[in-house]
């Protein structure tokens, strides 16, 4: 339970830091002491001078305050619990299409650019075997992967064999007569900066959901899947 308030905790933290430089920079203002002109009692008014960047200039500012001031917390929050540089995600979807439906059109992995939204390619190299081109943190990547378990109608594994390292696993369940639960976890380990940030951000969360979402879309648009691999792979 701790684990899914980790990126609310990193932007509160984000905003604290973001908080603290904003009164820091007030208390740095200048003041100006005029005396009122004309007849009577001298009056002296105090007036503080408001400096502002362009207002694209604050929000970046903020946006990168925050990014920073969480990865930071983040990065501490896994220190202090002992945990590894490992990150994992899991969001969940319900179609409505049977569950032979939804997980057949899965095993199309070629097709899964229509619906992952930074994947470039995805090439089939033999029954347990892919290679993927894709975007990580806005950057180009390539990497191989094996299935490591197929269940049909149940169960998808796979981990990554060289590069960008993820494993993770889609199941499938019926919770109706046309109607599948859908539940994805994503295990993987951010190398670059951008990546750390990106994690600290939530957003291979917000990237996973989206996914299942197209995914959802793409199969009760069809009605039907445009393909099916009905083979098992034995768990390895």
């Amino acid at each position: 339970m701790p684990g899914k308030f980790a990126p609310l905790a990193a932007l509160a933290a984000g905003g604290l830091f973001l908080s603290k430089q904003a009164n820091r920079a007030k208390a740095r203002l200048p003041h100006v002491e005029f005396t009122s002109p004309g007849p009577g009692p001298t009056v002296s008014v105090r007036k503080s001078l408001v400096l502002r960047p362009p207002a694209s200039g604050r929000s970046l500012a903020a946006l990168a305050a925050v990014a920073v001031g969480g990865y930071l917390a983040y990065s501490q929050l896994k220190k202090s619990r002992g945990l590894g540089r490992t990150s994992s995600v899991q969001e969940t979807i319900e179609l409505n299409v049977p569950l032979s439906t939804a997980y057949n059109q899965w095993t199309q992995f070629e097709e899964f650019p229509k619906f992952m939204d930074s994947v470039q390619q995805v090439k089939q190299i033999d029954d347990t075997h892919l290679h993927w081109r894709a975007l990580v943190a806005g950057k180009p990547k390539e990497w191989d992967s094996e299935i490591t378990e197929q269940v049909p109608d149940h169960r998808i594994a796979w981990r990554s064999i060289g590069g960008v390292q993820n494993s993770g696993a889609v199941t499938f369940q019926r919770v109706g007569v046309n109607r599948t639960r859908v539940n994805l976890q994503i295990d993987y380990d951010p190398e670059t900066i951008s990546e750390k940030i990106g994690d600290a951000v939530g957003a291979v969360k917000l990237t996973a959901k989206g996914n299942l979402k197209r995914f959802k879309e793409l199969v009760e648009a069809h009605g039907a899947e445009t393909g099916a691999w009905r083979g098992t792979v034995a768990p390895h």
